[in-house]
């Protein structure tokens, strides 16, 4: 009978070694050697009547160690169930010699795994401290977001060249690395961009560009913070792609005669409120960019709250054991140095997956098919801004594009992630102190780039 002896061996670092007797494994050997003979196709004898000790020959050593090991994990999945063993990963193989394992002579065997424990260790979300930014918008920001929108809806005409910073490009974005050679299977999107929507530094390389011409840019390196969120937006990115490299290329140029402050902008902008004067079309620009900024001051303080459980959560890890995984325990294997270099970010990404998970089982956090159904159509509302409109039967349209949407697994595993994130810091935001604060767009922004995980 198969026994199974524990053995600490470091700091939350055990060794768990696993004996078999010949009783444990021999008769699933047997079972699985005559299955094989059933299937086994060989040629001179007829499917299903090879003899056994051909079959023996042949395939028993290798059908034989493999029951073994099988019986081996059995046990051990069993004991690490049955005593509640809280591991990191998949339990690591110490030396094992093989070559013991004969099938003429099956006899006793023992194999050696090392696991790695998970910490233990408290939260107290009530005593973390917050601020919470209140974003003064300003004249000067209504009025860029205005001529904006009339840039937006206005009349194009196409010039031969580039000639300034309210030039329109159409351009194709196509993933790329650095050099802007392109990336097999990568992202292609197409979209049209003033160019003084890039920020100062990047928009210079535009001018003079004509239409084939190339250039090469970094998302996050290109945009200012509210600008690349809305160039996310509209190429349907995430936050995950910000750090990639884009080849444009340019398309179209174009120079916009900007549409007039009058009833037609109005309608276009704000279909659904009826605006009929240019003080209730700022108010309504004021209104959305106070929006804009009360969910980015949100997402600040789920920042603030982040840094703070993984700042003052006191844990311990049973490291060599998590630098040997990250070697050879992985999707890849590493050498020591590559292992030493990526460690510490790994040890975050694990602190937090344990802190995150205890206070989505405290808080029991749950997401169901509505919020995955919901978070779609807001989606498409997001992408689709004020021309949803244009659609006629909105909530079927909506109905339609969240059902297709549900049946898309990886759009199905990014949102739930999303959505259980955002439901955990929501929980979260009810137990922490806040204070609040004023402060300017600009102030706020190098906040944000400052706060970035």
């Amino acid at each position: 009978m198969a026994s199974i002896k524990r053995d600490n061996i470091g700091l939350l670092n055990d060794k768990l070694t696993i004996t078999i007797a010949k009783e444990d494994y021999i008769k699933g050997y047997e079972t699985n050697l005559k299955k094989y003979a059933k299937t086994a196709n060989i040629p001179g004898f007829r499917k299903g009547m090879v003899p056994a000790g051909l079959i023996k020959k042949m395939h028993g050593q290798s059908v034989f160690q493999d029951e073994i090991l099988k019986t081996v994990e059995n046990e051990m999945n069993q004991y690490i169930s049955k005593e509640k063993i809280e591991i990191f990963a998949q339990p690591l193989p110490m030396a094992t010699n093989m070559a013991n394992m004969d099938v003429n002579t099956p006899g006793d065997y023992e194999f050696a795994f090392e696991v790695g424990l998970k910490p233990a260790f408290k939260l107290n979300t009530k005593e973390i401290k917050v601020t919470k930014y209140k974003i003064e918008v300003t004249p000067e920001m209504i009025q860029s977001e205005l001529e904006r929108l009339q840039i937006r809806n206005g009349n194009m005409t196409e010039p031969e060249a580039a000639e300034s910073e309210e030039n329109v490009l159409n351009v194709t974005f196509i993933e790329s690395d650095k050099d802007g050679n392109e990336v097999e299977a990568g992202i292609r999107k197409d979209n049209s961009l003033l160019i003084k929507y890039f920020n100062e530094q990047s928009r210079k390389q535009f001018i003079g560009k004509k239409i084939e011409d190339t250039i090469v840019i970094n998302l996050k390196q290109s945009f200012d913070d509210k600008e690349l969120d809305i160039i996310l937006n509209d190429l349907g990115l995430t936050q995950d792609d910000a750090d990639k490299f884009f080849k444009l290329l340019i398309t179209k140029v174009g120079l916009v005669e900007k549409a007039p402050l009058d009833e037609t902008l109005f309608t276009v902008t704000y279909p659904n409120q009826a605006i009929k004067t240019e003080a209730e079309f700022r108010e309504a620009i004021k209104n959305d960019i106070e929006g804009y900024y009360e969910q980015q001051a949100r997402n600040q303080i789920h920042d603030q709250i982040y840094h703070s459980l993984i700042e003052n959560t006191k844990m311990e890890f049973p490291t060599a054991f998590l630098k040997r995984w990250l070697q050879s325990g992985g999707e890849k294997p590493r050498t020591i140095e590559e292992a030493e270099k990526e460690y510490p970010v790994f040890e975050d990404q694990l602190k937090w997956t344990l802190i995150s998970t205890q206070l989505i089982a405290d808080n029991k956090i749950e997401v169901v098919a509505e919020d995955l159904k919901n978070f779609a159509k807001q989606q498409l509302m997001s992408y689709m801004g004020g021309q949803l409109g244009a659609l006629g039967d909105n909530d079927q349209w909506l109905e339609d594009y969240a059902a297709r949407m549900m049946q898309d697994r990886k759009f199905v595993e990014d949102s739930y992630h999303r959505i259980s994130t955002d439901k955990l810091f929501t929980s979260i935001e009810g137990d922490v102190t806040a204070k609040d604060e004023s402060i300017s767009a600009e102030k706020f922004a190098d906040k944000l780039q400052q706060h970035n995980h």
